[in-house]
């Protein structure tokens, strides 16, 4: 499982929208947010791996900026960096990038999954085949 994070300056101060970088929570900053995936090929019924997932942050001004970044594991499982503060968060899965190397046409080249945070562990299962998705807020 591999993972980058990055972000333009932006936030840092527990909220979007001090300085810093974009989903960072400031020092003593007790609202810590933590985000994973797992993706799940229905069509197949198997997890899907080498789903490419983007999770960004809504920052000042409303801009999204990059707040992490990896590939989906063999389990189809994902797990960004800890240390995110709370707010708006979106999550892009790579679904055309993924069908296309099956060799399977597909209705979405992406699917976006925006989603609001407090504190906490925030787990954003996605269950996808090639003209239909799904997902929820899981545990």
């Amino acid at each position: 499982m591999t993972g980058s994070r990055s972000g333009p300056p932006g936030a840092g101060d527990g909220d979007l929208g001090g300085a810093g970088d974009l989903g960072r929570p400031g020092p003593g900053d007790a609202s810590v947010v933590t985000v994973s995936t797992h993706v799940l090929d229905a069509a197949a019924g198997q997890p899907a791996a080498g789903v490419r997932v983007t999770l960004e942050a809504r920052g000042p001004a409303n801009l999204w900026g990059p707040a992490g970044d990896g590939t989906t594991d063999d389990d189809g499982r994902f797990r960004f960096p800890a240390g995110l503060a709370r707010g708006e968060y979106r999550l892009t899965f790579g679904s055309g990038e993924y069908f296309a190397a099956q060799g399977v046409a597909t209705f979405y080249p992406s699917v976006i999954v925006t989603f609001m945070t407090a504190a906490g562990h925030y787990h954003v299962p996605l269950l996808l085949s090639p003209f239909a998705y799904s997902t929820y807020r899981g545990s």
